[in-house]
C-alpha cells in the first residue's frame, strides 16, 4: 500500500522551521494546489486530506 502524507508532512513546520519534503508554507502549498501546480489531494473524510507520497516525490524530481 502506498504511503499517504498530510499537508503537515509535506511543508515546512512554521513553529520549528523544520523542512519536511518542501521548504514552503502551508499557504503556499494550498495556493499551488488550487492553481494546479501541485498534486490534487485525496479526501479520506471531511477533515482528512492526504497526498500520495509518489506524487510528492515526482513533484520534487520535476522541479
Amino acid at each position: 500500500m502506498e504511503k499517504l502524507l498530510r499537508v503537515k508532512d509535506i511543508v515546512r513546520d512554521s513553529k520549528s522551521g523544520k523542512v519536511n519534503y518542501l521548504p514552503i508554507s502551508k499557504a503556499a502549498w494550498w495556493k499551488g494546489v488550487s492553481e494546479g501546480k501541485f498534486p490534487q489531494p485525496i479526501k479520506l473524510g471531511p477533515k482528512t486530506t492526504c497526498w500520495r507520497e509518489s506524487e510528492i516525490l515526482a513533484l520534487i524530481n520535476n522541479v
